[in-house]
């Protein structure tokens, strides 16, 4: 079931700065006390392979994100302590050593569970005994939430397949030309780029010229 549209869950869970310090995030806290955007990407588990890759590329991005008033989190179902751990490996280790954005600890799994993104499932045998099926972690999700801490995006990838985490910048700055302009953003707009009102007639001379 599609969350975009919705407010995101108000809950507050446990993180891992890159200081090694505890902390308790609340993503709806972050963008409506805030008034900014987040990025919020989940990804499997710590010390695999693809997750690394992609969280130093959100690393390699964060000045873009900053300078739109977004802020990057991260997010597994592993503990601080496994979190820190990461962070003290080096990147040509397989470490991710350099990530400065927080990571959320999500190890009840309290908040994945609530966004239904968590790969289990439950099946019974003959006897009606429940078995559990699956890896029990999160598929790679992405959320980006506005400054009302309403989703306007939505995205989810199995386990194998890495992020393009420039198509979240695109995303967020044509969400920020609707918000400014009350434009609608047209198939592969970039900033930049003529968008549309809202009418078959601004669509009927997009069209046309493009």
């Amino acid at each position: 079931m599609s969350l975009v549209g919705k407010k995101f869950p108000n809950v507050t869970i446990d993180a891992m700065s890159e200081m090694g310090d505890d902390l308790r995030i609340n993503i709806f806290e972050e963008t409506t006390k805030n008034q900014q955007k987040v990025v919020l990407f989940w990804y499997p588990k710590d010390f695999t392979f693809v997750c690394p890759t992609e969280l130093h590329a959100f690393q390699e991005a964060l000045g873009e994100f900053e300078k739109r008033n977004t802020k990057v989190i991260g997010a597994s179902c592993d503990t601080n302590e496994v979190h820190f751990a990461w962070l003290n490996v080096s990147k040509d280790n397989g470490g991710i050593e350099g990530v400065t954005y927080p990571i959320l600890a999500d190890t009840h799994r309290q908040l994945a569970n609530m966004l239904g993104i968590v790969d289990q499932d439950f099946e019974f045998d003959e006897e009606g005994n429940e078995i559990f099926t699956g890896s029990n972690v999160t598929y790679r999700a992405t959320y980006l939430i506005d400054e009302t801490g309403k989703i306007f995006h939505e995205s989810v990838n199995d386990m194998p397949l890495g992020r393009n985490v420039k198509e979240y910048l695109r995303l967020i700055d044509a969400y920020t030309h609707v918000q400014k302009h009350g434009e609608v953003c047209p198939a592969n707009w970039e900033e930049g780029k003529e968008a549309m009102k809202a009418d078959r007639n601004s669509t009927a001379e997009y069209l046309a010229k493009n």
